[in-house]
């Protein structure tokens, strides 16, 4: 059993917990999404050239969308500014990914191989990561409880 004056504590500190971990979260995955996004638009030739070959249609066009989709809304993540629907877009480019650019590794994805490189499970990584951000929010550190007074701030942090 744990003793009340630790139990106590733990209680406490559970809200700060869950912010500190929602902030490493939008750190983590807004960094990796801004720095895609920009890979992406500085190599627009290459990036429509690879989205062609998975039969996305308009390539060059989806490769800004998407490079621009990634830049932005990761650097919005990072900062907690409209956590949820940078979130839910971003989530939406995962699960396209998942289903063309690494659809040979959908049936198997979760299963760990010895050759199975990083990429093979990046889109699996980065949809997990968002799904929380997309249910709870970016936390009390964010800029949205800044500027959310109404039941989306109550939502966000406990």
């Amino acid at each position: 059993m744990i003793p009340d004056r630790i139990r106590s504590l733990l209680v406490r500190a559970q809200p700060w917990a869950a912010d500190a971990a929602a902030l490493l979260a939008r750190l983590t995955i807004g960094q990796a999404f801004a720095l895609a996004g920009l890979g992406k638009l500085r190599n627009l030739d290459r990036t429509g050239e690879f989205f062609a070959s998975l039969g996305i249609p308009a390539p060059g066009v989806h490769a800004v969308a998407i490079g621009g989709l990634e830049l932005v809304g990761g650097c919005v993540l990072v900062l907690g500014l409209a956590t949820r629907p940078a979130a839910f877009l971003l989530l939406g480019t995962m699960a396209v990914a998942i289903l063309t650019a690494h659809r040979g590794e959908f049936a198997g994805a979760l299963a760990i191989a010895p050759d199975t490189g990083l990429t093979d499970v990046v889109p699996w990584m980065f949809a997990i990561i968002l799904l929380p951000l997309l249910a709870h929010g970016g936390g009390r550190l964010a800029i949205d409880r800044l500027l959310c007074r109404h039941p989306c701030a109550a939502a966000a942090s406990p």
